[in-house]
C-alpha cells in the first residue's frame, strides 16, 4: 500500500466511527495489505484524532489468547490506542448510538507512574514502572464489517489493527493494588450481562501472565521509536471471549476480591 492509501483507509474509518456506518473489509479492498500496512492506517488514525484535539490515555493490547490468535492465524498480539474520549465512569450508561456494534471484555488494568520502553524491557521494568493495577472492562467496536456481504471472508488481523485493534472504550474499576503482592495470574472474572453469566477466565490467558503482555507492549514500541508514558493506562488483554452488548444491556465484571466494573447500554 502507498502512504496515500494508508491516508484513505483512516479517512474512511474516521468516517464510519461518525457516521455509524461500518465500511467494508480493507483486506478485500487492498488483497497485498501488510502487517505493516495495518499499523501505518492505525499511525495515521492516530494523527488525524490529534489533530481533532483527541489526547491519548494508553495503550490496548488485544489477541493475547491462543483461542483469538489461532481464529486469526497469527502468533503475536496486536495493539491500540486509548484516547481521552473512551474513558467511561465505573457504572456509566453509554448513550444510545455512541457505537455501532459494541461488544466487551474484562481486563486487568496497569497504570503506569513511570516511563517504559525499550527493546530490553524485562518483567522486573514492568513491575517497576507500574503504580498500580486494577479491574477493568474494555469496550469493543468495529467500524469495518465483520465479514464481506459478497465472499463471506471474515475480517482479517489487518483489519483490526488497522481499526485502531477495534477499541473504543474503557471502564476502571475503583480498586487499586500493588503489582508486587498479587499474581495477576490467578485474577480471574465473572462477567454477567443482565444478570447472566456469559463468561468466565483467569489472568494466566493473556500469554500466560499480564505482565508479559506489557512487557510485549514496550517492546514492540521500543521497534519504533515509542515508550509507554507515566500515568498511562494499559489494558493487558483480554481472558473472556467477546460479550456482544445490544441495547439495554447492564455488564458486571466480578473479579471477586480483586474488584469489580460495570457498564451499562442505553
Amino acid at each position: 500500500m502507498t502512504p496515500a492509501e494508508h491516508q484513505a483507509a483512516a479517512a474512511d474509518l474516521l468516517g464510519a466511527e461518525e457516521s455509524g456506518s461500518q465500511i467494508g473489509l480493507l483486506s478485500v479492498r487492498y488483497p497485498d495489505i501488510s502487517m505493516d500496512d495495518a499499523y501505518a492506517i492505525q499511525s495515521a488514525l492516530y494523527q488525524a484524532k490529534l489533530a481533532a484535539g483527541r489526547g491519548v490515555i494508553g495503550w490496548k493490547i488485544g489477541l493475547t489468547s491462543k483461542a483469538m490468535q489461532q481464529a486469526l492465524g497469527i502468533d503475536i498480539p496486536d495493539s491500540g490506542i486509548l484516547f481521552d474520549d473512551m474513558l467511561f465512569e465505573n457504572g456509566a450508561l453509554v448513550p444510545k448510538g455512541r457505537f455501532i456494534q459494541p461488544r466487551i471484555e474484562a481486563e486487568i488494568a496497569f497504570v503506569m507512574k513511570a516511563p517504559l520502553g525499550g527493546t530490553e524491557v524485562t518483567r522486573e521494568d514492568v513491575i517497576n514502572a507500574t503504580d498500580y493495577v486494577a479491574p477493568s472492562i474494555e469496550i469493543l467496536d468495529t467500524r469495518i464489517l465483520r465479514a464481506d456481504p459478497d465472499t463471506g471472508q471474515p475480517r482479517k488481523v489487518f483489519d483490526t489493527i488497522s481499526d485502531n485493534a477495534a477499541n473504543a472504550g474503557i471502564v476502571l474499576g475503583k480498586e487499586r493494588y500493588a503489582l508486587e503482592d498479587i499474581d495477576l495470574r490467578w485474577t480471574g472474572a465473572m462477567v454477567f450481562r443482565d444478570g447472566e453469566v456469559e463468561e468466565t477466565g483467569l489472568g494466566a490467558g493473556v500469554l500466560n501472565d499480564p505482565v508479559k503482555s506489557v512487557v510485549w507492549l514496550a517492546r514492540r514500541m521500543g521497534q519504533y521509536g515509542q515508550r509507554i508514558e507515566a500515568g498511562q493506562v494499559i489494558l493487558s488483554g483480554s481472558f473472556i471471549r467477546p460479550v456482544e452488548c445490544p441495547p439495554g444491556s447492564k455488564i458486571i465484571a466480578d473479579f471477586g476480591s480483586f474488584g469489580s466494573a460495570a457498564v451499562d447500554f442505553s
